[in-house]
């Protein structure tokens, strides 16, 4: 393990206390990218990322596996927002 200086130990430990804050911005990312897919290809490519996200976010697999059998973006931003105002 390389030894980190005091500034790069503050900088890693920030990343890690905001990383579920992170998550939920890179799945925001992801929900618009949805909204903006031109073809099947590219909506299944965020479809999965969307997917990995919510795990890594821990959200209930029920929940993910309602969303992604639905494929509605809308309620994929509705979720989200509300998990924005509950990380608020």
């Amino acid at each position: 393990m390389p030894e980190y200086s005091r500034h790069q130990k503050k900088i890693i430990d920030r990343y890690y206390a905001n990383l579920d804050q992170i998550a939920l911005t890179r799945l925001s990312e992801i929900t618009t990218e949805i909204f903006l897919a031109d073809t099947a290809a590219q909506k299944k490519r965020m479809w999965d990322r969307a997917d990995k996200a919510m795990q890594k976010l821990k959200i209930p697999k029920k929940l993910i596996d309602h969303i992604l059998q639905t494929r509605d973006p809308e309620i994929l931003a509705q979720n989200l927002k509300n998990w924005l105002k509950a990380s608020g």
